[in-house]
């Protein structure tokens, strides 16, 4: 008989990828979105599709009280998507709505949750190449447009590591940096000022053969994680039978700002190639490496796309847009 999970926050870039997989793993979906309509996406996938709004507890009543394994909490407000700054958003999503997911799991008697932290609680401890350790202690940033989102999410967590002790909900808590995918829509906020995705701005160049600015040192390091290598660990949380706790999602590997360019520019090159220019004086690029040990060793997690395999899969997701159906309804 198959499992069935409910997966809040389904119509978002890495929850529609995170339905795909799970149905192809063999998984009853149950995908829950804030947005009214998904415009049909999901039934065409052999989902269920509900529009449930998290910080309104009377909206859990649409859906099924029982035999439910698992929840997926990849639902709230993002800055990313916040044209307008508004704090009391991350509160309500967040905080209200964690609580009201955490109450909906406890009355159904499902077994474990798994939920999407922020990168932003470790942020102090980016900047060097030392691999950061899972369980290092949680922050938030104490003055960017993060910093109330950063809390949110920390008390969310806080949440589910009470519920887990007072209840023995199991916990799978996925510490999330930029999750590379595609989605047709590039930009996102800082500030509530819309910008490029700088990956996205990159290959755009790239497709166009314009020259190419690499900031500050190029020999920076990032761990680049592709949105299937996520993917692959909510999966793997939903098999293992370990009370779960804190993982950072990653490959443990860093590539430098340089060899991320020019990795774009040998897949994305269409005709002339792009000129490559260094500027040293301008700032350096975010550096930052996942210890992803416990990873591993506890959700039996081996990393399947490399920095090249991931630019490939995700021009090849570009091609197809096989979400297109569900994103036109946005």
């Amino acid at each position: 008989m198959k499992k069935t999970i409910i997966l809040f926050g389904a119509t978002g870039t890495v929850g529609v990828y995170t339905a795909m997989d799970l149905i192809s793993a063999g998984y009853n979906v149950i995908a829950v979105g804030h947005r009214k309509s998904d415009n049909g996406f999901f039934e065409n996938e052999g989902a269920i599709y509900f529009s449930v709004d998290i910080s309104h507890k009377d909206d859990f009543n649409k859906l099924p009280k029982s035999d439910i394994f698992a929840v997926i909490h990849f639902a709230g407000s993002m800055p990313a998507r916040m044209q307008v700054y508004n704090p009391q958003e991350y509160i309500d999503s967040i905080i209200t709505g964690t609580l009201n997911v955490l109450d909906y799991v406890k009355e159904t008697g499902v077994n474990r949750i798994i939920y999407a932290q922020s990168i932003s609680d470790i942020a102090y401890a980016c900047g060097s190449t030392k691999p950061i350790d899972a369980d290092i202690e949680r922050r938030f940033p104490l003055n960017d447009d993060h910093s109330v989102y950063s809390i949110c999410k920390n008390t969310a967590v806080n949440l589910i590591e009470h519920y887990y002790h007072k209840y023995e909900i199991k916990r799978f808590i996925l510490r999330l940096p930029n999750i590379y995918l595609y989605h047709p829509n590039p930009y996102y906020y800082v500030d509530s000022i819309k910008k490029w995705q700088s990956y996205r701005l990159i290959i755009e160049k790239a497709r166009r053969g314009d020259p190419i600015e690499i900031w500050g040192d190029p020999t920076r390091l990032r761990d680049i994680v592709y949105v299937k290598d996520l993917t692959q660990i909510v999966v793997n949380s939903l098999r293992v039978n370990v009370e779960g706790g804190i993982y950072n999602v990653g490959t443990g590997v860093g590539v430098s700002f340089e060899n991320q360019i020019k990795g774009i520019i040998n897949v994305f090159t269409e005709d002339k190639r792009s000129e490559i220019i260094y500027r040293p004086d301008k700032p350096n690029s975010p550096q930052y490496i996942f210890d992803i040990s416990k990873t591993k060793r506890e959700l039996n997690y081996i990393p399947k796309y490399d920095y090249h395999n991931y630019l490939l899969d995700m021009k090849n997701e570009m091609k197809i847009n096989r979400f297109a159906k569900l994103w036109q309804a946005e």
